[in-house]
């Protein structure tokens, strides 16, 4: 056997043995690789936890524990209310204490149930702002169409909104903006504290229809005697009567009534509608 042929199977085993080594080397590499991948998934894992933990816990998540003490907080934000005054919702917000939960996990049904307690308000929004936490509030307010009053000379001591709601002095007076009919009554023959929704919207349509047949504004319809009722517009002053269903139809004359009591020289008392025949009752 010759020299080469010894030394060839010699090198095949040496070949053999530092491809092993290498390929051992290798799997050795690829397992340190992989604890590593590992390792750093699970660094960046808790990483993230510690990150979102951390977040979350920042107080700019939470609303301020005074955010109910004050209007001008800019925690707290209350919009849409002319009857109801920010300091009265203020109030009905701290029957309900202030949450201490981060603001995406409050409840704010208790909040607006607080809210809804006070008479003028129909309904309410309320919006959640995550960062920083803060609350807007919406409020929708019943909207007023009748003031009361004693007197014509006393200002307005309550009102009833569209719905039949009578709201009380507290919330008096009203916004400019609003345009009501104003209704002079005692209370005491009719007491107003009685009427329902039906009667409410009775007045409302009788300066409507006055108010369109005559092209003025009723200044206000005296109801201190329920059986003999006077609308007032700036230029005389109207007997109704009792109001029933006929007198809506006896207002249709006042379109050929009123230029005449402008053309009168002398000054007119009264523009009587009770009767079939109506006449103008000269002040004496």
């Amino acid at each position: 056997m010759s020299d080469e042929e010894v030394t060839k199977p010699r090198y095949y085993r040496n070949h053999r043995l530092k491809q092993a080594k290498m390929q051992r080397q290798v799997r050795k590499t690829q397992r340190r690789l992989t604890r590593l991948r590992i390792m750093y998934k699970l660094f960046l894992l808790f990483g993230m936890i510690f990150t979102i933990i951390f977040i979350l816990k920042m107080p700019q998540w939470r609303l301020p524990s005074n955010a109910f003490d004050r209007v001008d907080n800019p925690a707290l934000e209350i919009i849409n209310n002319q009857i109801v005054p920010s300091q009265k919702i203020l109030s009905a917000l701290r029957r309900t204490q202030v949450p201490k939960k981060p603001i995406f996990l409050v409840k704010t049904t208790p909040l607006r149930d607080s809210i809804k307690k006070l008479e003028p308000i129909q309904d309410v929004y309320i919006r959640r702002f995550w960062f920083p936490a803060r609350l807007q509030i919406l409020v929708v307010e019943r909207t007023p169409i009748i003031t009361i009053s004693p007197n014509p000379d006393v200002p307005p001591i309550a009102f009833f909104s569209s719905d039949g709601k009578l709201i009380g002095r507290e919330y008096m007076p009203l916004d400019e903006s609003y345009s009501t009919v104003l209704v002079i009554t005692y209370g005491k023959d009719d007491d107003y504290r009685n009427w329902d929704l039906a009667k409410v919207s009775n007045f409302k349509k009788l300066a409507s229809l006055i108010e369109s047949e005559t092209g003025e504004k009723v200044e206000y319809i005296d109801y201190r005697d329920p059986r003999d009722v006077y609308v007032k517009i700036p230029t005389v002053n109207i007997r109704l009567g009792v109001i029933n269903s006929s007198i809506f139809d006896k207002i249709q004359r006042l379109p050929s009534l009123i230029p005449q009591v402008k053309m009168i020289n002398k000054k007119v008392k009264y523009l009587d509608l009770r009767w079939d025949m109506s006449y103008m009752k000269m002040d004496e």
